[in-house]
């Protein structure tokens, strides 16, 4: 089997909707220069103010008709899945099946995991177990599971999604254990801090995988996560990332940024870009790097400058 990726590509960006003001702007520029997502992140404790995922989607959702929103990513082995059914089902509700849920294990944030009570050695085992049940609770059948991690008898979740099988669930990761879960059991793979020649293999074990479930797939979603800044020079736009990402993740992020970024001018940007379209990624969310105030003027540039210069 070849994975069955989208012959379309669809752009949106990840973004922080602090309170419906923002939350409207945000979706306005979205909707103004054509993105076709939103995304928000997920962690209980961060270097920086970090709102609930779910909640800001519930809040935007009620401002678009258009746009498909989406987690990138949910850290789930943190909560039960029982109580995250009853939170995604509704939710795709409220978006009317514009929903996709983006889920991995996290972990490089230690603290958040032990105030959880959550092993961080039972992160992978709890995603394995957990993502099969959660698949058969959104359709609205009667579900049992037996599992080490979330024993429970016979519950029907009502209303079931909009969505007949449920709002996507694309897993995170690079692992190898990782890729073969999305492989096995994930509607789709949503990458970060990957080079496109990274990409590129870990789709090819993410099809192994599959290949070896016997899976029919009639779509698999390939989504990544862009650190991106347009500017004058490559070096102006990587200043600003390196600032930007080095507070964020509370550490010296300039060698990474150099490595995992689109950053330069609107051709340097495109070309990495279409490196990235070339091994296989279908759906971009932009992680828009420096000053928060320069947001707006990079949303329209990706959409004015760079676009245009893509291998669509």
């Amino acid at each position: 089997m070849t994975l069955p990726l989208s012959s379309d590509l669809k752009f949106g960006f990840i973004t922080a909707m602090h309170n419906p003001a923002m939350t409207r702007v945000t979706v306005d520029l979205a909707e103004r220069f054509e993105y076709d997502s939103l995304w928000v992140g997920d962690h209980i404790e961060f270097p920086v103010p970090i709102l609930d995922p779910l909640l800001q989607i519930a809040q935007a959702a009620g401002m678009s008709s258009k746009l498909t929103f989406g987690t990138g990513v949910y850290l789930l082995p943190m909560r039960h899945i029982v109580h995250v059914a009853k939170q995604l089902t509704s939710l795709d509700q409220l978006t009317e099946g514009r929903l996709i849920f983006g889920t991995g294990v996290g972990g490089e944030f230690i603290n958040e995991w032990a105030a959880t009570g959550v092993s961080l050695g039972e992160r992978g085992a709890r995603m394995s177990e957990g993502i099969p049940v959660l698949k058969k609770l959104l359709t609205g059948k009667t579900t049992s599971n037996d599992g080490k991690f979330y024993p429970f008898e016979n519950l029907t979740m009502k209303p079931a999604s909009t969505t007949p099988s449920g709002p996507p669930i694309w897993t995170g990761g690079r692992s190898a254990p990782a890729l073969a879960r999305a492989g096995k059991m994930a509607d789709g793979w949503f990458s970060y801090v990957v080079t496109p020649d990274m990409y590129a293999e870990a789709l090819i074990q993410i099809e192994q995988s599959a290949d070896a479930e016997n899976r029919t797939l009639e779509t698999f979603g390939s989504g990544h996560l862009l650190f991106m800044r347009v500017d004058d020079t490559f070096e102006k736009a990587l200043d600003h990332a390196t600032k930007h990402l080095s507070t964020r993740y509370a550490m010296d992020f300039r060698d990474a940024a150099i490595k995992y970024s689109a950053l330069g001018s609107p051709a340097d940007v495109a070309e990495k870009v279409n490196e990235y379209i070339k091994a296989g990624c279908r759906h971009f969310v932009l992680d828009l790097t420096g000053p928060t105030g320069d947001r707006s003027d990079q949303i329209e540039r990706f959409a004015k400058e760079v676009k245009p210069l893509l291998n669509m």
